[in-house]
């Protein structure tokens, strides 16, 4: 009854912001979504009669009291699925920064339901898992699958589920995810998502945001990178305008987040083709094809107030591993 997983984040081009359903995390719209190689969460789960509680460390600490009931409330999922009421010992680690805008929750549910399944004994299916792990965290379905991930919009649980578009091999795209903030984000994810409709542009933003799923779809199927690049980009803009009018508003740039977005839009004009997308965040994800990355990680890294450059390709989906971390 152990099991451990390593799972890597993902970077979402058509981005999850708001939801029709906070119990079970139904989105307002689909998203498109790249594994990251770089960015891993390994997870250990253990089930064992005898603890009265479940012990969740993280980093080499203890989570807090109310972390430690989230990481419980979806071990509880997966204790209803395989009928048993045994406690459970976790302990995760990971190599990026957490909290700061690069999908730490999305590596580390995945992680948790992957490991957490195979542990209880349990055979879900691919489909099965990414509805498990969308109800720990919303983005957590899109690191479950490998490579080039869609998650589908869906009125009821069964049916906002996540699936492949194509492998991590389809396509060598890179991901060069500017560093500018490594502490936590003052706002979280979960909140920002709670304000959404306080912004009068939410409809409008929900509405690209649908049209935007088949236009980023049909680009990575046809490894169209201007197409991709330009929509992504406006797709990023749309979800920072409705946190910056919600109601209170939130800004998650910083000005070295707006200073790498207007030097990759003037990298451009010089012939070397690169696009931005970012998060619920400061850090920004340049995104390039293969025989561009060295030069623009090489211009990042230059730039005042960028800590570091952490490089990605397309990454596989969460995976069971045989080296537990206890």
């Amino acid at each position: 009854m152990k099991a451990t997983c390593v799972a890597t984040s993902n970077i979402a081009f058509v981005k999850y912001w708001g939801r029709i359903d906070d119990k079970l995390r139904l989105p307002m719209n689909g998203s498109v979504s790249m594994n990251i190689s770089g960015a891993t969460t390994t997870t250990t789960v253990e089930f064992d009669s005898s603890p009265d509680a479940d012990v969740v460390e993280l980093q080499g600490k203890t989570l807090d009291e109310q972390q430690i009931q989230r990481v419980s409330k979806h071990l509880d999922r997966i204790r209803q699925l395989a009928g048993f009421t045994s406690r459970a010992k976790v302990v995760s680690h990971n190599n990026f920064p957490m909290g700061a805008g690069i999908a730490s929750s999305a590596s580390a549910f995945a992680a948790l339901t992957v490991a957490g399944t195979a542990a209880a004994g349990l055979e879900l299916s691919e489909r099965d898992l990414t509805i498990l792990a969308r109800q720990g965290s919303g983005s957590a379905c899109r690191s479950v699958p490998a490579g080039f991930v869609q998650w589908h919009y869906g009125e009821t649980n069964e049916d906002s589920f996540a699936e492949q578009i194509a492998p991590p091999e389809h396509w060598n795209l890179h991901d060069l995810i500017a560093v500018v903030q490594t502490e936590h984000k003052a706002v979280s994810s979960a909140q920002g998502n709670a304000l959404v409709s306080t912004s009068p542009f939410n409809e409008v933003r929900v509405r690209e945001a649908h049209r935007s799923v088949e236009v980023i779809r049909r680009a990575i199927l046809d490894k169209d990178f201007t197409t991709f690049g330009e929509e992504i980009e406006r797709e990023a803009i749309r979800l920072h305008v409705i946190a910056m009018t919600s109601r209170p508003p939130i800004f998650y740039w910083s000005p070295v987040t707006l200073a790498i977005i207007q030097a990759v839009s003037q990298w451009r004009t010089e012939g070397l083709e690169s696009y931005y997308t970012i998060d619920a965040g400061a850090n920004v994800h340049v995104i390039v094809q293969a025989q561009d990355a060295e030069r623009v990680v090489q211009r990042l890294a230059a730039m005042d107030g960028v800590q570091d450059v952490l490089r990605n390709q397309p990454g596989q989906g969460a995976q069971l591993v045989n080296e537990h971390l206890f």
